[in-house]
């Protein structure tokens, strides 16, 4: 395969020496798997650059190699091309490698600071209701078909997307919606796609730190670029930060959605409806020349609404008729995402909510339920900024009749210096609160405590299935641990 010259349209950079029709064997960025005949992508991780395995390279077989920065010694007898940005390059590469699958699909890529994974989750149920088989990347995994593949990253790195691209265009999908994180904008994992459909939800500080933006305003720009790369883009109307989003847009067409201000796709009659067999919304949907009235949704929340409508909007434009549209999120369930354990005579949910915006939001909107009580189970995980541990504290006091503060994630940090931060902020605002630092019986003391109306949220791993500590993950998922309890209880 005559890889560089593939994407040579793609490419930004020049050749140093070499052909650019080398024939090549195979694409690779991990050292660990360099094959005779390859080309291998040089870059710049955190904590080690593989430019400084270059002198090694021709003795591993390897025919070309791609590089990003200034090198003293070019390696003798194979193609170098020096690459303005190697992780650009590597995506390009990787769409030439595995046939430019996008173009065989209907890619769907959705960005915000939270409910990507539930957004995206609803189009693919409304698409597959409408009868376009669908893929789905994002932070619980990739999906095709019925088979699920376990990722790292809420957006994989660039190969893995293309990889997975034409697996699912080979096993028939005609579509795939991905959650696209600004540390794959930034990264250039979704480099070399050009999106049918952009959706960005909303934006709040978060993801700022020595490992990821800088600050705010780096990662509302991030944020923004996905619109730089899609045909369409759909944009909340309702958040802050939307005419900065649509100022950058280069977008052919740019729709809004939104509730309460001015948009082309809407909302009304929002209802929040908690009966034993049900627990969810039900509201008007209009949009395009569109009305379909009483739309149910499966899941509380109102922010969940606004998940609801920005994947109606995408299966609308998409052609979805309006039945789909007006029944297919009635059953949506999605991993850890106000994903309900058990329905009366009390409630238990499991949700990722791991930061202050996303555990106000959640509280406020099972708040909409007026249960008897609202019971929070949450830590916050170790060696990350400590402001997390102090905020959620707050929203906890402030919000939630109880809060039973818990581990999470410690790493490399003991549970009790963690409690420690919580239990401080929690007692400024004088909430109740108790602390029970194993997770497990954190979570069976809230069950057990159950009253009638309750409702009670165990919050901050979601989907996560490992419990991590002291570098060392073991078996833990919110929900089995639920399940657990109630049937210890006979329940």
């Amino acid at each position: 395969m005559k890889l560089l010259e593939l994407a040579m349209s793609e490419l930004k950079g020049e050749l140093l020496q070499g052909d650019m029709g080398v024939e090549l064997g195979a694409l690779v960025y991990d050292s660990r798997k360099i094959s005779p005949g390859c080309l291998f992508v040089c870059m710049k991780g955190a904590n080690f650059d593989s430019h400084e395995l270059l002198p090694a390279l021709p003795g591993k077989g390897v025919a070309a190699v791609v590089i990003d920065r200034e090198v003293e010694t070019l390696p003798e007898g194979l193609t170098v091309y020096r690459a303005d940005n190697a992780r650009a390059s590597l995506a390009a590469l990787s769409a030439a490698y595995f046939g430019f699958p996008a173009r065989e699909l209907l890619t769907i890529g959705v960005t915000g600071t939270k409910g990507k994974t539930t957004t995206t989750h609803m189009i693919r149920a409304l698409l597959e209701a409408g009868g376009i088989p669908t893929g789905l990347i994002g932070t619980n995994g990739i999906t095709i078909g019925k088979e699920h593949i376990a990722t790292k990253n809420t957006t994989p790195e660039s190969y893995e997307i293309q990889e997975s691209f034409r697996k699912m265009a080979d096993a028939g999908c005609k579509a795939v919606v991905m959650e696209v994180s600004s540390q794959g904008l930034m990264l250039h994992r979704t480099g070399s796609i050009l999106f049918d459909y952009g959706v960005f939800m909303n934006i709040a500080p978060d993801h700022i730190g020595p490992n990821e933006h800088k600050s705010f305003e780096e990662y509302l720009f991030w944020k923004s670029q996905l619109f730089l790369q899609c045909k369409t883009g759909l944009i909340n109307a309702d958040d802050v930060h939307s005419l900065y989003i649509e100022k950058m847009a280069t977008c052919e067409k740019l729709y809004r959605f939104g509730e309460k201000n001015p948009a082309d796709f809407t909302l009304r009659n929002l209802s929040h409806t908690a009966d034993p067999d049900f627990v969810g919304m039900r509201f008007d949907f209009a949009g395009a020349g569109r009305e379909v009235a009483d739309v149910k949704v499966g899941m509380p929340g109102r922010f969940n609404a606004e998940n609801a409508l920005a994947a109606l909007s995408v299966a609308a434009l998409s052609g979805v008729k309006d039945e789909v549209l007006r029944t297919g999120l009635k059953n949506i369930r999605v991993n850890g995402r106000m994903e309900i354990v058990k329905l009366h005579p009390y409630t238990v949910l499991v949700d990722y909510a791991h930061n202050a915006v996303s555990m106000e939001a959640l509280l406020d909107a099972l708040r909409e339920y007026h249960p008897k009580r609202l019971v929070v189970v949450f830590g916050c995980g170790g060696n990350r900024a400590k402001e997390r541990r102090t905020s959620m504290g707050e929203i906890g006091g402030k919000k939630a009749d109880l809060s039973i503060i818990t581990a999470d994630n410690s790493r490399y940090e003991k549970v009790e210096d963690i409690l420690a931060d919580i239990r401080e902020s929690i007692e400024k605002t004088g909430g109740a609160f108790i602390e029970i630092p194993d997770r497990r019986e954190a979570i069976y003391y809230a069950v057990q405590k159950a009253e009638p109306g309750d409702m009670i949220a165990i919050i901050g791993k979601g989907h996560e299935d490992y419990q991590e500590i002291c570098g060392v993950r073991t078996h833990f998922l919110d929900r089995e641990v639920v399940e657990e309890a109630l049937r210890e209880m006979g329940e």
